[in-house]
């Protein structure tokens, strides 16, 4: 028997993945963080599925259910928002699911800053102005940051930044990105990405953290900064030019 972890994506529950649908409606038990998983994909589960919502749970809890699951022969779905590579904290289930001998497998989902880029209508990385995407986030009220990697070092490329679980200190956010990115770098906070209840804030780096304040956003946003949320001057991609050789086996 298999735990699965599964990326449930960022809120909209049409954005499971085919693959991600069918281990639900395939296995008996379905463990989920009932704050941030939409009901919805529950409904994929087979009829008297056991569902378990891990939000009051501790890791020694979450374990003893999936433990437990598969020793009676059940396969598992362990839904997680976004996606399980980044702050999902399924690295510390794997690493205990490792000692207890059960084996698992990780299924992708959309991100949650996938999402907020669609909903911008926005490429994170375009051509001369932004080539790389940092995903991070603060320390408040979370496990402390490693060494070099605060936001002040980080801001110093310029690059494309997203922040996750770090709108309730925005103004500390803008302190510590200022220097870098100046007063009028374009800055987008995205709430619920992909909900019905979704919100978008547009603003410069400066001015963010009022607009923030002002619409009331405290939590489940994501915080876009850099030049390419508003680049309309620049190079065409080389992917797609007609100077680019287009012969067999050449780039």
């Amino acid at each position: 028997m298999t735990v699965h972890f599964i990326g449930a994506g960022p809120g909209a529950a049409d954005l499971i993945t085919v693959r991600g649908q069918r281990l639900i409606a395939a296995s008996p038990v379905c463990l989920y963080a009932g704050s941030l998983v939409p009901p919805e994909l529950l409904e994929f589960g087979p009829p008297g599925a056991r569902r378990i919502d891990t939000s009051a749970l501790t890791l020694d809890e979450i374990i003893a259910e999936l433990v437990s699951a598969t020793a009676a022969g059940q396969d598992v779905a362990r839904l997680h928002s976004g996606d399980p590579s980044v702050f999902s904290a399924i690295a510390e289930q794997m690493r205990r699911l490792d000692a207890a001998g059960v084996p698992y497998d990780v299924t992708p989902g959309v991100p949650a800053f996938a999402a907020a880029a669609a909903s911008l209508g926005r490429e994170l990385t375009v051509p001369g102005v932004a080539q790389t995407v940092i995903l991070t986030r603060t320390a408040e009220r979370a496990t402390a940051m490693p060494a070099g990697e605060d936001l002040a070092t980080l801001a110093a490329s310029r690059s494309t930044m997203v922040l996750h679980l770090a709108v309730q200190r925005i103004e500390a956010v803008v302190a510590e990105l200022l220097p870098a990115y100046g007063p009028d770098c374009p800055v987008a906070v995205v709430a619920k990405a992909s909900r019905p209840d979704e919100q978008i804030l547009r603003a410069p780096l400066a001015e963010i953290a009022a607009a923030v304040k002002e619409a009331g956003i405290r939590r489940t946003a994501v915080i876009v900064v850099g030049p390419a949320l508003t680049a309309a001057h620049f190079p065409d991609s080389h992917l797609y030019s007609a100077d680019r050789c287009r012969e067999p086996g050449r780039s």
